[in-house]
């Protein structure tokens, strides 16, 4: 009895030959939300500066030739998109303008929990956040907590670890001057 040999599809690993017909692997785009960006007027130059960079490490790159670092080359497309889309949709936000007792973007904050462990947080745009420096974005659940409310209130954190509440001990504007 014969038998008909099933033509089964090989996966590429196990094909001989080189990989010059396989289609450029690009990378995931960077998420970018719906404009429009708020930012900070130090964040816009950030913004800039980055733009700038990247731009410069762009050309530097086309200019390899053979040594060509594709992957990076790659990499420093996207954020090109990336930062130029952030750019195009930028708003700069005047801190200056509004009650000055009333969080807002733009505001340092201080606060105290009920232990009495005190922060201090500056609310920013989303490119600029930088906990390490004390800078959170506006759209963080955070910063959602603290805007709006004012010098004296209490407020409440959903924290993924849980609800911490936190009153306001200070707020005030025009601190990214003195950073």
């Amino acid at each position: 009895m014969a038998h008909a040999q099933a033509e089964w599809p090989l996966s590429r690993a196990f094909v001989k030959g080189d990989d010059t017909d396989l289609p450029d692997v690009s990378l995931p785009e960077r998420p970018l939300g719906e404009p429009p960006y708020y930012v900070s007027a130090a964040g816009l130059v950030q913004l800039r500066q980055r733009m700038v960079a990247l731009q410069a490490e762009h050309a530097a790159l086309k200019t390899q030739g053979a040594d060509l670092d594709k992957p990076r080359l790659l990499t420093v497309e996207r954020d090109l998109r990336y930062v130029s889309a952030r750019l195009d949709g930028a708003v700069m936000v005047d801190a200056s303008a509004g009650p000055s007792d009333r969080v807002r973007f733009g505001a340092r904050v201080a606060t105290c929990d009920a232990q009495g462990r005190q922060a201090r947080y500056l609310i920013v745009g989303e490119d600029e956040a930088d906990l390490a420096l004390e800078k959170i974005s506006y759209l963080s659940p955070l910063a959602r907590a603290l805007i709006g409310a004012r010098l004296g209130d209490r407020v409440t954190w959903q924290r993924p670890a849980g609800v911490l509440e936190l009153d306001i001990t200070a707020v005030e504007y025009n601190v990214e001057a003195s950073q």
